[in-house]
Parts: C-alpha cells; sequence; structure tokens
C-alpha cells in the first residue's frame, strides 16, 4: 500500500524532490505523492510538474494521513509535526547499511555516506555529496552539490557548505558557520564563521540564526 505524501514547498527544491519521489517509486512503489504545500495560507489552483499547490499548512490536518517533507528554505515558524517527517534518498545514492539518517532528511542523486555516519534532521544534501564514514552531521545542516568530508569530520548544526567544498578528516565545523563555494577547510572552525578560499581562511562572522 502506497504512503501519501505532501512535500511542503514550492520553490526548485520542491521539484526536485518530487522527481526523486518519481525515480524512488520507479524501483519500489512507496509514495502516493499528494502534492505540494505553500508556507502561505490560502487556496491555490496552482500546480507544479503535474502535481496540485494544494494549499497552505493548514492542511495537513485536512490529510492527518500523509506524510511530510520540508524542502530547503521551508521557514521554521511553520515546522511541521515531528511524528509526521519521513527522509527521501534518491535509488542513485549509496547510504551504508551502519549509517544513521535523521527525520526531514534529503539525500540527493550520487550522494554517498559512509559506514556509521549519522545525519540529525533536516539535512539537505544536495548532487554528489560525500560524507565519509564516522562523519557527524548535525540538525539542519545544508550540503550543497559536490561537498566532500573526509572521515570523522563533525559539521555542527545550523551550518552551509558550499558547492565544491572540502573538509580534511577529523575536523570539526562550528555550529551556524558557512563555508564558501570550493573552499579547502585544514583546521577546525569556530562558531558562526565564513569561510573561503584554499586553505580556508575567516571572512568575517555568520549572521545569528534565530
Amino acid at each position: 500500500m502506497l504512503r501519501s505524501l505532501l512535500i511542503l514547498g514550492t520553490g526548485p527544491h520542491s521539484l526536485e524532490m518530487a522527481e526523486i519521489v518519481e525515480r524512488a517509486n520507479q524501483v519500489e512503489p512507496t509514495w502516493e505523492l499528494l502534492g505540494f504545500v505553500s508556507a502561505s495560507r490560502g487556496g491555490t489552483t496552482e500546480r507544479r510538474i503535474g502535481y496540485p499547490v494544494i494549499g497552505g499548512p493548514e492542511v495537513w490536518d485536512e490529510h492527518a494521513e500523509a506524510s511530510l517533507l520540508p524542502e530547503f528554505g521551508w521557514p521554521r515558524e511553520a515546522e511541521p509535526p515531528r511524528d509526521r517527517l519521513v527522509s527521501l534518498v534518491d535509488p542513485s545514492a549509496v547510504v551504508s547499511r551502519t549509517a544513521q539518517v535523521g527525520v526531514g532528511c534529503v539525500i540527493y542523486p550520487y550522494c554517498f555516506v559512509g559506514a556509521d555516519a549519522r545525519l540529525g534532521d533536516f539535512v539537505f544534501c544536495l548532487s554528489g555529496t560525500v560524507i565519509n564514514h564516522d562523519d557527524v552531521v548535525e540538525d539542519r545542516v545544508t550540503l550543497a552539490s559536490g561537498v566532500l568530508l573526509a572521515g570523522e569530520v563533525h559539521v555542527e548544526a545550523e551550518c552551509y557548505l558550499g558547492q565544491g567544498c572540502m573538509v580534511r578528516q577529523k575536523l570539526r565545523i562550528g555550529r551556524g558557520s558557512t563555508i564558501g563555494m570550493g573552499a579547502v577547510v585544514v583546521a577546525d572552525v569556530e562558531p558562526g564563521s565564513i569561510m573561503v578560499g584554499n586553505p580556508a581562511r575567516p571572512l568575517r562572522a555568520a549572521e545569528p540564526h534565530p
């Protein structure tokens, strides 16, 4: 029996997530995608790649049987009920049987999650991300395309790692930090840092998260 699913968001990532659902269903029929949920309340007749935008967060109660999956950037003030959250993994991704993946995570095509790696909740991994063995990625971390984490890296919550950046083994990225596109991190990063370059160096302190 297929499980009902609502994708929270109407941006470009939500469309890509819908396509991941379709590919996953081709391998093993799992999801009945009901449509997208807008961050703003109210009805709509919009359709995106064939699926309806069925309303705002109020539709959660109307579709109480549906699992929920937020796209990157879904507003914190409209956080869905945790007991209804699921994660989504593209069939082309490789996730070790000993890895742990939290709820609300999205793992795009051609990602790799190694042995004993641990992903928290709301981790968003874009295409080609490599999370090696024994890595820890805490809640609400975004890994852009082509990010490479060597083994035993610890990324604290609320970080953003830009496209194609690399982090040397056994390092720690402090909470709320941003690692710039193509940066090469060779030392621990203090919380709230913005790092750029090769080797990565501090640019300025990041804006605190609300």
